[in-house]
């Protein structure tokens, strides 16, 4: 069974116009696609746990945060671009611009997150590529663009 980003990527869970300014800010709106109220702060709380064993910025003004919750039955990914930029404390130390949020239960059968992390990693290289990522001026062309990196990788 072969993972396909791409067809896991709904518009309504792309948002390429992020506000937040700061780290749990941004993670707070990308949570907000998936999940609201008292589960998006439960998610939040999980994400940022997370974060503390350390930082999901790759680099390259990418940041894939990640986690398994217990609020989640099946893998669910959020997109989000922040043309600013956030300190969302970066390998590189760089301002994190392209989010791809990665939620998964804790039973896991087919081990889909674990997939789903090396494909999203392989996919933002790609993306960081002259900075890919900031091109798409819609959820729709941000998905066409990662079918075509796909089929690439």
């Amino acid at each position: 069974m072969t993972l396909e980003i791409s067809s896991l990527l709904r518009p309504e869970r792309i948002n390429l116009n992020l506000k937040s300014r700061k780290k749990a800010d941004v993670l707070k709106e990308l949570i907000s696609l998936i999940k609201t109220g008292k589960e998006a702060d439960m998610l939040l709380e999980t994400i940022l746990t997370r974060e503390e064993l350390g930082s999901t910025g790759i680099g390259k003004g990418i940041g894939i945060p990640h986690c398994r919750s217990l609020l989640i039955d099946k893998l669910e990914l959020a997109v989000g671009r922040s043309t600013t930029g956030v300190d969302f404390n970066a390998i590189d130390k760089k301002p994190v611009h392209f989010f791809f949020l990665i939620v998964a239960p804790p039973q896991d059968p087919h081990n889909q997150y674990l997939i789903a992390l090396g494909k999203v990693a392989m996919i933002c290289q790609e993306l960081a590529k002259r900075k890919q990522y900031m091109k798409p001026q819609t959820p729709e062309e941000l998905i066409e663009l990662i079918k075509n990196l796909e089929t690439k990788l």
